[in-house]
């Protein structure tokens, strides 16, 4: 098992679904890892040095390289496969879609409708993640030194129709998540059921 490739950035390609392909030259030997459009974001220029740790997935005849820029990453990448129907394509899908703070968040606060929207996800497989790693990665976000900020949103069915309203003005899952906490924090607001007052309020946090 490849725990991790030190080298330079060889070529970077981008092939059919959205995916990404990192080549990675390692002593002279050319390793092709497939990344998260995010990490692409993250990397250096070609030719500079990096580290990425991997995951090496064999399956018949073939043999894949999945690279992350972090250990955390990995290892919750780790624990998406291994929920019965999530395969690491939709599992690379939903580390690219959300941080990684904010991915771990939805799924310990059970926030089943975030999670439903990465493609290939529907409510069924958004409920068994939720169901089988709630307590799982809430013990090892505490272990990985993981952000712990709280949820800060309304409760219930308040929460529902605020998500789907910003759903449907086109945000994307760590705008809604960022919003929700950061306006969470008026002390007047977090008291009211207001779903309007909510809304209101998001999108101005999200104009700024």
């Amino acid at each position: 098992m490849i725990s991790y490739l030190k080298g330079t950035v060889a070529a970077i390609h981008k092939i059919a679904s959205g995916r990404v392909v990192l080549t990675l030259e390692v002593n002279q030997v050319g390793y092709d890892l497939q990344i998260t459009p995010r990490l692409l974001q993250q990397l250096p220029a070609i030719g500079e040095p990096v580290q990425i740790f991997t995951h090496q997935q064999v399956r018949d005849d073939q043999v894949v390289l999945f690279g992350f820029g972090s250990l955390a990453e990995r290892d919750l990448f780790r624990q998406l496969t291994s929920v019965s129907g999530v395969g690491p394509q939709i599992a690379m899908a939903m580390l690219d879609g959300m941080s990684l703070p904010d991915l771990v968040q939805a799924i310990v606060s059970g926030n089943t409708r975030l999670l439903a929207r990465t493609p290939g996800i529907g409510a069924k497989t958004a409920e068994r993640i939720a169901l089988e790693l709630k307590s799982k990665l809430a013990e090892w976000r505490l272990q990985s030194g993981l952000s712990t900020t709280p949820e800060a949103g309304p409760a219930g069915s308040v929460q529902e129709e605020v998500e789907m309203t910003l759903i449907a003005l086109g945000y994307t899952n760590t705008e809604i998540i960022q919003a929700m906490r950061a306006v969470g924090q008026k002390t007047a607001l977090a008291k009211t059921d207001n779903a309007e007052e909510w809304i209101r309020e998001a999108i101005a946090w999200l104009s700024q």
